[in-house]
């Protein structure tokens, strides 16, 4: 079985310069947890997912230990603050560059195998010239199992 069997062709992807309101946006619209970061000839130049987001609002803390007087202060950044200072910044800060992706006429086990080795949710599918042409998920392979073969033979 290939990934072009498998494969959503309807790819919603953003560019590296779009705000990260507007990513989480693009992401709460269509009810989506990844998207390919394509350039201008839609050719994949990364990837950002739902739990790159969530590590990217996480607020940082700030620690100061000074030995010599006996100083320790620890401050936790609020969420509020966070996302506050965070959600005009470019999509580029938080995107994942090095992107592992699938040809159409790859096996479904190529997918498989990166989906479960590296507990991606999505693989981005590429031409010959590494632009995105569809997308395969976790889910997008059981429903397509379940569709084409387990539920032809529950008769």
């Amino acid at each position: 079985m290939k990934i072009k069997d498998f494969m959503i062709t309807d790819v919603i992807s953003v560019r590296e310069d779009v705000k990260i309101k507007d990513l989480l946006k693009t992401f709460v619209d269509h009810k989506i947890g990844g998207v390919p970061v394509v350039d201008e000839n839609s050719r994949l130049i990364g990837m950002i997912s739902d739990g790159d987001i969530i590590r990217y609002l996480e607020p940082d803390g700030r620690t100061i230990y000074d030995a010599f007087s006996m100083v320790f202060i620890s401050q936790k950044e609020g969420l509020a603050h966070k996302i506050e200072t965070s959600i005009e910044h470019l999509s580029s800060e938080i995107m994942k560059k090095s992107v592992y992706t699938v040809l159409p006429d790859d096996e479904i086990e190529r997918a498989l195998s990166i989906l479960s080795r590296y507990h991606f949710k999505k693989v981005p599918v590429v031409d010959e010239s590494n632009k995105v042409i569809g997308v395969i998920s976790r889910g997008d392979i059981i429903r397509s199992v379940y569709n084409k073969v387990i539920s032809n033979t529950d008769d």
